[in-house]
């Protein structure tokens, strides 16, 4: 296990009274023996004196069924009853999950996303929580009660429900241990951690024990499926103690099986290279010959955001004349021809050719030890050159380094850079 957790005796004082967040994934609810199996770790959490909130999803597959309804009643569907629809999966879960930790002799209440409230801007289908109200929450915690929210929903300023999107329940879960100042909150999903990449692809690699806010939001928005990217920049600006574990284990959160994340000072040896992820959800544009011209990129990418059109790895080209260059980017690749189109549109814009393809993937590599250390990117390049794998874009951060490679060479990518780093179990 990468990262050995080191646990001070503060912390375990702490970890005896602590108040905890605990959030379980559809898949850990997914019918009614699951969530018996969930609300017994709840019950072990409160025999250890802790204090427990619970967020729970909608049980695995009904949020997918309840969208189909949507669809089929009116493809054009309104947005506003879209969510009072696609939002009643969590709400089962929630009373389903208070009458099972009743039926073991424990006093909890289900309290739905308007009730708290949990307040969030009016963009339904998407919205932001932009607060959470915790004072009868916290009265109820104070005197015992469990209390169950359901994740993914909340109340418009108009007084109507809305849904959060993609990752809402883990973004439920990490406001609400932020407003309630909880001291840890666990997401128990169906993985038992953090891997330095993905099990199914590379066998050999391993469970990551402690991880910076700063590695976890950046492999969540390249490609790693264990937490959403809105959850963990919550987290990260909130200072939220953050810890992914699975349901379907014999420990509960306050034995810390899973992986912490947490702030990078708190993280006793830190590794190069942290986790290697991929996302084959890109596509690449590529304008050939535009004029080298002041103002030309504005031209190019304004109208791209007025589409709301997410631009990431861009990288331009001039020629040796000066005089033209080569501009290439990625869109996400159900925007690619959206994009196309809107480039087509753009007047004025001259341009020899305009080449797309979806058959990319992004690689990256993330760790926080590139800050001090020389001869990572190097690294890379070369162990994909040994493997004939050929980059058609870099892009860069403190943190990262991603680059487009063809899609048929993604497994064979990530297996290689995962062995170049070390990362292999030994």
């Amino acid at each position: 296990m990468k990262n050995s957790p080191f646990i001070s005796a503060a912390v375990l004082l702490k970890e005896l009274m602590a108040l905890i967040v605990a959030k379980f994934g559809g898949t850990s609810v997914a019918d009614v023996a699951r969530i018996e199996n969930a609300a017994g770790k709840i019950l072990r959490e409160l025999e250890r004196g802790h204090q427990v909130a619970v967020v729970v999803s909608a049980m695995a597959g009904v949020t997918n069924q309840l969208v189909g309804y949507c669809t089929e009643v009116s493809p054009a569907h309104d947005a506003r009853e879209y969510d009072v629809v696609v939002s009643s999966g969590e709400q089962i879960t929630a009373g389903l999950m208070a009458m099972m930790l009743q039926k073991m002799g424990v006093t909890a209440r289900s309290w739905l996303g308007w009730q708290i409230p949990i307040r969030t801007d009016g963009i339904h289908g998407k919205a932001r929580i932009v607060g959470v109200e915790t004072a009868e929450i916290l009265k109820r915690l104070q005197g015992g009660e469990v209390v169950v929210v359901p994740g993914f929903q909340g109340l418009t300023d108009r007084g109507r429900i809305s849904t959060l999107g993609r990752g809402g329940s883990d973004t439920t879960a990490l406001a609400l241990a932020a407003a309630l100042k909880a001291d840890r909150c666990d997401i128990y999903t169906d993985v038992d951690g953090v891997y330095t990449a993905n099990p199914r692809i590379v066998p050999q690699a391993t469970k990551i024990a402690r991880i910076s806010y700063e590695e976890m939001l950046e492999l969540a928005s390249l490609g790693a499926k264990v937490l959403h990217s809105r959850s963990v920049e919550i987290a990260m600006k909130e200072k939220v103690c953050l810890q992914v574990l699975s349901s379907f284990e014999d420990h509960i959160g306050s034995d810390l099986p899973g992986t912490i994340v947490t702030r990078e000072d708190d993280i006793m040896e830190q590794e190069y290279v942290s986790g290697v992820a991929y996302t084959l959800d890109e596509g690449k544009v590529t304008l050939v010959r535009v004029p080298d011209l002041p103002g030309v990129a504005a031209k190019v990418f304004q109208p791209l955001a007025d589409a709301n059109i997410n631009v990431d790895m861009i990288v331009q080209n001039v020629s040796s004349d000066g005089k033209t260059t080569d501009i290439t980017f990625t869109v996400p690749k159900a925007d690619l021809e959206k994009a196309a189109d809107t480039i087509k549109a753009i007047k004025g814009l001259k341009y020899d050719d305009l080449a797309i393809s979806d058959n990319v993937s992004k690689i990256s590599i993330v760790g926080v030890g590139m800050k001090s250390h020389s001869g990572i990117a190097n690294t890379m390049f070369q162990a994909l050159a040994d493997k004939g794998i050929n980059i058609q874009v870099i892009s860069t951060s403190e943190i990262k380094i991603s680059v487009l490679i063809e899609a048929d060479y993604t497994e064979l990518a990530v297996r290689a850079l995962h062995a170049a780093y070390g990362l292999d179990e030994e």
